[in-house]
């Protein structure tokens, strides 16, 4: 093991650490405001990912080079970037933020976090009050790796592979969850798919575009069929019909 490795696990902070500690320790804390107070759930999710940064940092300034590197390559890299994917797919407007499906939920839910912050923070100061960090230098006498290794798979195996058990049932749950039946009567084949579509009364071609024979090309205005007819399958429901005058609903080379 390294001095740097032996001094941090020994307790005592370096310079560099401190230094290192107090320009991350406001960054973390600017993160997790913004994560809060940011009303675009792309951005919190960005801030959530700078104070993640600046966990992994720490972690590994104090001799925790493989909780770090899990923080970052693992919460940072994987989770958080899936947690992005999913806010691009389905689509967050920032408008959503601020329906209130329960009234009074945040106001309720921010007394609540400062609780349970301050209840917290007073549980670990007076389990840690008056007592100095020991064992590290012989949990960490091969390396950090391999003393989280040899417990993680001696010690506490029972525990791992119940979590490992938990996590998959969860994910197999979700999968059943989401998962939608089909009845056999639901389901058809290009056959019968075919045959639906050219059924009598159903318009197996393609929709005519707006404006097409017509004497404007606007998206509002039917297109004009070879018959001089006018055709409401080229306009989007959504539109309403444009209301034409008789100029410009006679056809085009012909008089009134």
């Amino acid at each position: 093991m390294t001095a740097s490795t032996l001094l941090a696990a020994s307790g005592a902070v370096s310079g560099g650490e401190a230094v290192a500690f107090w320009i991350l320790a406001p960054v973390a804390l600017a993160g997790a405001i913004g994560m809060v107070a940011a009303r675009n759930a792309m951005h919190s999710a960005l801030w959530l990912v700078l104070t993640m940064l600046s966990l992994g940092v720490f972690y590994v300034l104090q001799a925790g080079p493989f909780i770090g590197m899990v923080q970052i390559i693992v919460y940072t890299g994987a989770i958080m970037m899936l947690f992005l994917f999913v806010l691009m797919l389905v689509g967050r407007e920032s408008s959503d933020s601020l329906i209130e499906v329960l009234r009074g939920q945040r106001i309720a839910a921010l007394g609540l976090g400062l609780g349970f912050a301050g209840l917290l923070g007073s549980a670990v100061y007076r389990a840690t009050q008056g007592s100095a960090p020991v064992g590290l230098e012989q949990a960490n006498a091969g390396g950090n790796v391999e003393g989280i290794a040899r417990l993680l798979f001696t010690d506490y195996i029972f525990a791992f592979e119940l979590t490992a058990a938990l996590l998959i049932t969860a994910t197999i749950g979700g999968m059943v969850l989401a998962h939608i039946e089909r009845r056999k009567e639901d389901k058809r084949d290009q056959v019968a798919t075919m045959k639906a579509r050219f059924r009598p009364g159903n318009y197996p071609g393609p929709k005519p575009g707006p404006g097409v024979f017509a004497t404007s090309s606007s998206v509002a205005t039917p297109a004009r069929l070879p018959d001089g007819r006018l055709s409401d399958r080229s306009t989007p429901d959504i539109l309403p019909l444009r209301e034409l005058t008789a100029e410009e609903t006679t056809l085009k080379g012909t008089e009134k």
